[in-house]
């Protein structure tokens, strides 16, 4: 049995678990079904350092309950933004209507370093959900939001800095 076989069987053998147990932990099974691949992709990167002290389902649920809370962290990063945005009065979508307006932010996202530039124009420009960026990437769904958002706070600041 080579490495491949013996991780398409720890797979098979611990995906309910691990699915289950996550499915409690966010109640979304949406989550729980991306959260339990990158559970599984992250196990695989990091099978090396298994040592066997404890069961693989122990380890494997112990890799899922951390990226959930990262998913979490995330998520609540995610909605401070939108809050401060609000707050900030700032909505670059509606700054895009306005021709002028629609230049600086061209010329500012120019100079975006990648990944950054290409996820902020697929979901803009191409419309694209952030499930299809991630998709695109070889990410998670939750990389493609915090990379737009993150996206779109330095096109803010470069836009602000550039008025300032």
């Amino acid at each position: 049995m080579d490495g491949l076989d013996k991780l398409e069987g720890v797979y098979n053998q611990h995906f309910r678990d691990v699915y289950l147990f996550v499915l409690s932990l966010s109640r979304d099974e949406q989550i729980a079904e991306e959260i339990t691949q990158e559970t599984f992709f992250k196990a695989l990167k990091q099978i090396d350092h298994f040592r066997g002290e404890c069961k693989m389902s122990v380890w494997l649920c112990q890799i899922a309950k951390n990226t959930y809370f990262s998913h979490l962290n995330a998520q609540r990063r995610l909605v401070r933004m939108a809050v401060q945005e609000e707050e900030n009065g700032v909505n670059l979508e509606q700054s895009l209507i306005d021709q002028t307006e629609s230049l600086r932010i061209h010329k500012v996202l120019h100079s975006l370093s990648e990944p950054y530039k290409e996820v902020f124009m697929l979901r803009l420009f191409g419309e694209l959900s952030f499930d299809h960026i991630s998709q695109i990437f070889g990410r998670t769904e939750s990389w493609a939001r915090v990379t737009y958002h993150r996206a779109r706070a330095r096109i803010q600041n470069l836009l602000k800095e550039d008025n300032g």
